[in-house]
């Protein structure tokens, strides 16, 4: 009786379980309560402050603040470069905190202080907005907000009285608003020459710390001094406006801005061949800089002349002196027909002492290749003087660092005797009647310049710098600027004036450099960005 009572209780359970299941199966599907509501969905302009803040704690800058741009793009280049960015700063860091750390450890007396782990992690910072500034000056300037709450593994072992100590450095968050600004910014690739660092704020600094496996910032007191030390000294450091500066160029060869002038005499040459078949040759000089696409310098004509004498003067504006030759030739002059070349040769400039003048003389070559055999043959030589004076080196250091300042002329340059430096930056609001393919024409005393034309743009940008080499400061002149537009299409107005302003010298004479706007005389609203620099003999 106890068997068959056990065996129809077990039959009787299964039973229930399974009607149990398939009853509440059907009440759930068909049965609903009457006491769940629809939800409802309000827009968000109709909740208040405290409910947003609520149902978005990490509202993004872009969202709250709209000088403030989306950076998705930066945030998702980063999360894909981040394993390679991870040791690229790795390294650097070790390399800057080593000759560091080999300074400061005996004045403590100890042993050593090493890296036993170094890695940011496998989770990259992460880009809450940018804001984007736009000066007048040549530079580009970033403020991102930038938040890392990272799993870094930092492990620095220090040696000391034969003992050895392990910190350990992890779950390190850092919330920061840096300034980033890339300056000057150059027409060589990365195409700017430095990086300056600043911190607008404080930072937010938190992190663990352990030593030999115990929780240091778990010590009373510990974690909020240790917080504000690091706030205090990296504001002392890098607090705007202290900054931090990576040279990334060299600003003066990236921007190939004149570093120095050449001064060259030719004297005199002698032992020609003559090219023509009647009589002498009448010959001439033609010299310029490598690498430089300023017009060539030309001497006068010596009428029927095989051994002329010129005793003419040259001034030549040098940007590069490791790189670049001074190039001179000779020519026949023709009244009909080409000119025939008589012959040719070059000078390095990095062979010339600074500001010591070389008098040299220059066997004639058939071509500039010295391995040519066709120079074996005399063609006879020409006689120079030639002297490189630089300009001042902490001059131009300070101009290339702070845009506020100028290069002096070399020391020993005659007095009053500089360049004057013109950079045609852009214009705005150009309004042609019948075309707007503007271009520009710089006069000065009887000399012009050009910039190319930049086709249908009422806002053109140019970038393009001018100089001129003077014997006496333009105290008492102006720059004639003209803005032109040229069409070969429209035959009854190809050429129209959009506008000119004439800027006067005398303030870029006693300031060293200006940067401004003009606003173009003959133009309804056109404006034109020019900026001028003076570079004077410096008084000794």
């Amino acid at each position: 009786m106890g068997l068959i009572g056990s065996i129809l209780g077990l039959l009787g359970f299964g039973v229930g379980i399974s009607f149990g299941i398939v009853i509440g199966y059907f009440l759930f599907i068909y049965v609903q309560s009457s006491d769940v509501e629809e939800p409802k969905i309000r827009p968000l302009a109709e909740r208040d402050t405290e409910s947003l803040l609520g149902l978005l704690p990490e509202i993004p800058l872009w969202v709250k603040n709209p000088d403030y741009d989306r950076v998705d793009w930066l945030n998702k280049l980063t999360e894909y470069m981040w394993p390679y960015l991870d040791k690229a700063i790795c390294k650097m860091v070790k390399n800057m905190v080593k000759p560091i750390i080999a300074e400061q450890i005996p004045k403590y007396k100890i042993d050593s202080v090493e890296f036993e782990t170094l890695t940011l992690g496998s989770l990259p910072p992460t880009f809450q907005g940018m804001k984007v500034y736009s000066t007048e000056d040549k530079e580009l300037i970033m403020e991102p907000s930038l938040k890392w709450a990272g799993n870094p593994n930092i492990m620095v072992a220090a040696k000391a009285f034969g003992l050895k100590a392990t910190i350990q450095i992890m779950d390190l968050q850092v919330f920061a608003s840096p300034r980033i600004t890339l300056k000057p910014l150059v027409p060589s690739f990365p195409c700017f020459a430095n990086i300056f660092v600043s911190l607008m704020e404080k930072p937010h600094v938190d992190f663990g710390l352990k030593l030999v496996g115990a929780d240091l910032m778990s010590i009373p007191g510990l974690y909020r001094f240790v917080q504000e030390m690091i706030k205090d000294q990296v504001g002392n450091l890098y607090l705007w406006p202290r900054t931090l500066e990576i040279p990334i160029l060299d600003p003066a060869k990236a921007m190939r801005r004149p570093v120095g002038t050449l001064h060259v005499k030719v004297l005199r040459a002698a032992k020609l061949k003559k090219k023509d078949l009647l009589g002498a040759s009448d010959p001439y000089v033609k010299l310029k800089l490598t690498e430089d696409k300023a017009p060539l310098k030309k001497s006068t004509v010596k009428q029927k002349n095989l051994n002329p004498e010129w005793n003419e003067e040259f001034n030549l504006v040098v940007r590069d002196p490791q790189t670049q030759k001074l190039e001179l030739r000779i020519y026949d002059w023709e009244q009909v027909g080409k000119h025939d070349k008589m012959g040719m040769n070059s000078v390095d400039l990095k062979d010339l002492p600074p500001d010591e003048t070389k008098l040299l003389t220059l066997d004639l070559l058939k071509t500039m290749d010295t391995t040519d055999a066709q120079n074996d043959k005399s063609r006879g030589y020409v006689e120079i003087e030639v002297t490189y004076k630089p300009f001042n080196e902490k001059e131009m250091r300070k101009e290339y660092g702070d845009s506020t300042t100028v290069a002096s002329a070399p020391e020993g340059t005659p007095a009053g005797v500089g360049a004057l430096v013109v950079i045609i930056h852009e214009a705005q609001d150009l309004e042609g009647k019948h075309h707007n393919n503007p271009s520009i024409r710089v006069i000065f005393r009887g000399e012009e310049k050009r910039t190319r034309t930049v086709k249908k743009s009422r806002d053109p940008r140019w970038e393009e710098e001018f100089q001129f080499i003077l014997a006496e400061p333009p105290n008492n002149d102006k720059l004639r600027v003209e803005v032109y537009s040229t069409s070969a299409r429209n035959l009854l107005h190809p050429k129209e004036l959009l506008g000119f302003a004439d800027v006067s010298l005398a303030d870029v004479v006693s300031n060293k450099r200006i940067n401004q706007k003009y606003n173009l005389i003959d133009s309804k609203n056109g404006k034109i960005q020019i900026e001028l620099q003076w570079r004077a003999a410096s008084s000794s």
